[in-house]
C-alpha cells in the first residue's frame, strides 16, 4: 500500500497477506509505541542485570513464555526500581522467587508493604499447595486392590 500527500509519496506498507492481518512499520508509531517496543527482551536482560541477580530470574521467567503479554509486566517490574530503590526491587524479587511467585504483581505488594524489609526466613519457602494431597495416585484407582477382601465382594 502505497500513501500520497498532494502527489508527493509519504509512506510504503507491505500489505497483509490474510485477511484482519496488520503490518505496522514501528517508524510510523507514536513516540510512546515506540518506546514500548524498544523496550525489548535486549533491553530488559541489561537492565535486570544492573539490578541484581534475583531480579534477573524473575524478568527471565516473564519474558519465557508468552513475551508479548508479559512484555509489559517486565518493563513494570524495572520500572519500579525509579519509585522504589533498585536494591529494594532486587529484595522484592528475591523474596517473589522464593515463594515461587514471580510476577509483576507480587513484586509490587512486597514493596508497597514494606515485606522487603524484613528478615528472609532461614528454611526455603514451600507453597502449602505443592504438597501432595491425595495418599493413592491415579493409577491405583483403576487397578484392583489385592490387599483389599471388600474389593471382591463388589465384583
Amino acid at each position: 500500500m502505497t500513501l500520497f500527500d498532494d502527489y508527493r509519496l509519504v509512506a510504503t506498507h507491505a500489505r497483509g497477506q490474510r485477511p484482519g492481518e496488520r503490518l505496522t512499520t514501528k517508524d510510523h508509531l507514536p513516540p510512546e509505541a515506540q518506546l514500548f517496543f524498544a523496550r525489548d527482551r535486549e533491553w530488559l536482560g541489561t537492565q535486570a542485570l544492573q539490578i541484581g541477580p534475583y531480579c534477573q530470574q524473575v524478568i527471565d521467567w516473564l519474558l519465557s513464555d508468552r513475551i508479548l503479554e508479559r512484555l509489559r509486566a517486565a518493563q513494570g517490574v524495572i520500572g519500579l526500581a525509579k519509585t522504589y530503590s533498585a536494591q529494594r526491587v532486587e529484595l522484592a524479587c528475591r523474596r517473589a522467587m522464593a515463594h515461587n511467585s514471580p510476577y509483576y504483581r507480587t513484586v509490587k505488594t512486597i514493596l508497597s508493604s514494606n515485606s522487603d524489609r524484613l528478615p528472609m526466613p532461614d528454611h526455603s519457602i514451600v507453597p502449602t499447595y505443592a504438597k501432595a494431597r491425595f495418599v493413592r495416585d491415579a493409577a491405583s484407582l483403576f487397578t484392583p486392590d489385592t490387599h483389599n477382601p471388600q474389593q471382591d465382594l463388589l465384583h
